[in-house]
């Protein structure tokens, strides 16, 4: 039985496989508070160490994976000055594929009351808040983005708000709807790489774009990304590649003078004015996030949860687990 001085944590135990315990309550530490979440995000960047490569240690520790929670502070450690009980916030944390999870107080956004009841993973509206911000969109540019995921739909919401024209490719009829619906003046499918550029070389009166991201994290859609980039343009790579090195045409590149833009952080205060710039864009109607959530599960049906992102099955974009 749960007690009040209980939570429940998933922990993985071996390539696709996992259970949930239950667990003594954390305590938090100087400059720390406990988070009752209420829910957690689930990254596609799960879906290496779900898979087992060698590099993986088994079994993770309590909550491990999960980084994009949101909940209700509920206890708060000694030297925290500006967070109480009962606040509700996202959390950059890594321990949160469990109910409850300690994080520092730095890494704390309280979010206002017009997200009141608003499920809101932090860490990756922030992530796209701080991809846009490298990219340097702005008014009148024609911008292409490769992939057409959770991550790519967050970019065509804030380019189209910025009044960029957007051209989407993407895999999937139901994403390019999607993109539609978001306001991309083009969709193209991404199936046959000479056709797409021929595609958006006519689209663009032979010039290309002004600004390609790339969202897919493969070598393919990298390669094509580039090919669609304009003299002097900005390739920004917002993909996440994390199964070793890449190949790139780096004559192309010098040729063209591509400016090429890493869009990842890994300094924790630029994670956390992320997440602030979403909370304010979230607010001001300039991104929507809440019918790109497409599927939730219980802390139970977390494996259900990473194979559903896995394996996209139609209509699935992005999965939460809710805690009850």
């Amino acid at each position: 039985m749960i007690t009040d001085q209980q939570m429940q944590a998933a922990i993985v135990t071996g390539p696709g496989t996992m259970h949930v315990e239950s667990l003594p309550l954390p305590e938090p530490g100087p400059g720390q508070v406990r988070i009752k979440l209420e829910g957690c995000g689930v990254c596609a960047s799960n879906l290496t160490p779900w898979a087992g490569p060698e590099w993986m240690k088994f079994p993770t520790e309590p909550g491990g994976l999960g980084h994009e929670g949101w909940g209700f502070v509920d206890a708060v450690g000694s030297d925290v000055g500006d967070l109480k009980v009962g606040d509700r916030v996202a959390a950059l944390s890594y321990h949160s594929y469990a109910t409850h999870d300690i994080a520092d107080a730095s890494a704390v956004v309280k979010l206002p009351p017009e997200l009141a009841g608003v499920p809101f993973p932090g860490e990756p509206l922030g992530c796209a808040m701080n991809i846009f911000k490298r990219a340097q969109i702005s008014a009148g540019q024609t911008v292409a983005i490769v992939g057409i995921g959770f991550l790519g739909a967050l970019l065509t919401q804030l380019a189209v708000a910025a009044g960029a024209r957007v051209i989407a490719i993407g895999r999937r009829p139901f994403t390019l709807d999607l993109a539609t619906e978001m306001g991309a003046a083009e969709t193209i499918v991404m199936d046959d790489h000479w056709k797409i550029i021929e595609q958006v070389k006519q689209l663009t009166s032979g010039q290309f774009c002004d600004v390609v991201i790339e969202a897919v994290g493969k070598q393919w859609p990298l390669d094509l990304a580039a090919e669609l980039t304009k003299e002097r343009g900005r390739l920004v790579i917002a993909g996440y590649h994390q199964d070793g090195p890449r190949q790139v045409n780096m004559q192309m590149w010098n040729w063209r003078g591509l400016d090429v833009i890493n869009a990842h952080e890994r300094d924790p205060a630029i994670y956390i004015q992320g997440i602030r710039d979403a909370v304010d864009a979230v607010v001001a109607g300039r991104l929507d996030p809440q019918k790109l959530y497409t599927d939730r599960f219980d802390l139970a049906q977390l494996d259900k949860a990473l194979d559903a992102t896995r394996d996209r099955p139609d209509g699935f974009l992005k999965a939460l687990v809710m805690y009850p």
